[in-house]
């Protein structure tokens, strides 16, 4: 099979934290190649402490055995860094349609860190009158937010 063949399944593998989205729209499939006569994957992920590690390895290596690759190894590339900024513009809108504000650009000022570059929308109304509940949601990359105007809660995904 061709290299775009195997980014195409593994970029098809859908993250299990948010089922709406797959590896290919968080952006975190860095490459495929072989070494040693087996099948490399690299990714990155969304942070180094990220509890759906495992789970997306294991399902990488899942849909290439079926697909009849029988040595797969699934490397874990933290550098450089996971940005939402990798996130595609049709990911950002599957995550507005499943309920999940998405995460703005980030800028990268000196000495500032990453900082979101705007209010946060609302995903089912789109009022930017909104309020943070939590920095904590329902998984780690997200924090809880409410609109005010249609008095809904929501996740929205951090912008790092």
């Amino acid at each position: 099979m061709s290299t775009s063949t195997i980014e195409r399944l593994v970029g098809a593998v859908p993250d299990p934290e948010i089922p709406v989205l797959t590896l290919a729209d968080l952006g975190i499939l860095r490459g495929v190649g072989e070494q040693g006569g087996r099948l490399v994957v690299q990714l990155t992920p969304t942070y180094s402490g990220c509890p759906a590690i495992d789970p997306i390895r294991e399902e990488v290596r899942r849909v290439l055995d079926d697909a009849g690759y029988g040595e797969v190894e699934v490397k874990m590339v933290l550098a450089p860094a996971w940005t939402t900024d990798w996130i595609t513009p049709a990911a950002r809108e599957k995550l507005r349609a499943y309920g999940i504000a998405p995460p703005d650009p980030v800028t990268h000022g000196a000495g500032c860190g990453f900082m979101a570059a705007g209010p946060v929308r609302c995903p089912r109304c789109s009022s930017e009158d909104t309020r943070q509940i939590s920095a904590f949601g329902s998984t780690p990359c997200q924090s809880q937010h409410a609109c005010n105007a249609c008095l809904e809660p929501f996740d929205r995904f951090k912008s790092i």
